[in-house]
């Protein structure tokens, strides 16, 4: 008998910019179910991308941001033989989107001594530019494919 298919859980889009996308980032911001103070974070964020750049759109510098800070390769371990080899793959879109929000958070949280909204705001504006810790990452992921290849053929 086959399994029943998982049914996605659809986030509810933000009360502001009315995005999913944004959304789903502010639940990633959250902690210890603390929605309120994750909307005032992301919300000033935004209003300091907008001072920053000039009057730009936050959304769209957010969007960007996402987008490069996102892999399209990565490793995983995989047991043949008794030994662990390191097997690269394509990253499926919603997992390129949690690998995404979670990295710009976590490089936003370990800068110290600025307010979360400056932090945030500094790492979005570096990511929309292809610089900054998440898209670092991102980067060391991709070496990590590269440097792997070879084993591509003991894929999934």
């Amino acid at each position: 008998m086959r399994r029943k298919i998982k049914s996605k859980i659809k986030t509810a889009p933000d009360l502001v910019y009315n995005s999913e996308r944004l959304g789903k980032f502010i639940n990633y911001i959250m902690w210890s179910g603390k929605k309120e103070t994750a909307r005032k974070a992301v919300y000033g964020a935004f209003e300091l991308i907008k001072k920053k750049t000039g009057n730009q759109n936050p959304l769209e510098i957010f969007d960007l941001a996402i987008r490069n800070a996102g892999p399209v390769t990565e490793v995983r371990s995989k047991r043949i033989g008794g030994a662990n080899y390191q097997v690269p793959r394509e990253v499926r879109p919603e997992r390129k989107l949690a690998l995404a929000m979670r990295w710009i958070r976590d490089a936003a949280r370990g800068g110290k001594g600025k307010p979360m909204r400056e932090k945030l705001a500094d790492e979005l504006i570096a990511a929309s530019k292809n610089e900054g810790a998440a898209v670092k990452k991102k980067e060391d992921t991709h070496r990590m494919a590269e440097a792997n290849k070879a084993f591509a053929h003991f894929g999934w």
